[in-house]
């Protein structure tokens, strides 16, 4: 899987990193049993030390001073946690986590466990930007939506669906880890408010 999702990340291409995402998500979902999958792969590049970066993000309960839709982190121990995450319609949803593989400063992946509401995956990699620029930061969600297709449209007119989440979660840890606060403005690719 993960020869696949740099793949996708490094592609430029929006076709062919749409046609690999989708690669990753069959196989992520064909591994794990599940019905299908979506893929979210997002990089930001933060003007930290990756260190730094990986020990902000290593203690869950900082991930709701950024993540807009997670309410709750509860960490059980070192390698599991608790999610409550806001979705469509008011509701949420919650999981248990398992860190699958920890290399402080570098990375952290994640699975689900089976009782999920929604199962998903991930990896945050921390990596050396070019000198003087600090680190990147790249984040890749494998999921499985529940409702399929219908479920990620309804999530994305909600603003909750992964990848435009992701996207939005990022700017906010770089703001955050780069200024010490959250910018509140509304960002321009938001949803207007009614």
């Amino acid at each position: 899987m993960q020869d696949h999702v740099d793949r996708a990340l490094e592609s430029d291409a929006p076709l062919t990193t749409a046609v690999h995402q989708r690669d990753v998500a069959h196989e992520a979902a064909e591994a794990r049993g599940w019905d299908e999958a979506a893929v979210s792969g997002r990089t930001v590049t933060i003007n930290r030390p990756r260190e730094e970066l990986y020990a902000f993000w290593r203690d869950f309960r900082n991930l709701p001073r950024f993540m807009e839709n997670i309410e709750a982190v509860t960490v059980s121990d070192d390698r599991r946690s608790h999610w409550v995450v806001k979705a469509p319609g008011g509701a949420t949803v919650e999981w248990d986590a398992i860190i699958t593989q920890d290399e402080p400063g570098r990375l952290l992946a994640w699975e689900s466990d089976e009782n999920a509401d929604i199962k998903n995956s991930g990896l945050i990699e921390f990596r050396d930007a070019p000198p003087g620029r600090g680190s990147e930061v790249s984040a890749t969600l494998v999921y499985d939506p529940p409702g399929g297709d219908i479920g990620k449209l309804i999530a994305k007119l909600f603003q909750r669906e992964p990848k435009v989440q992701s996207r939005h979660d990022l700017r906010r840890f770089k703001q955050l880890m780069e200024t010490g606060e959250i910018s509140t403005s509304e960002a321009p690719d938001a949803a207007p408010r009614a």
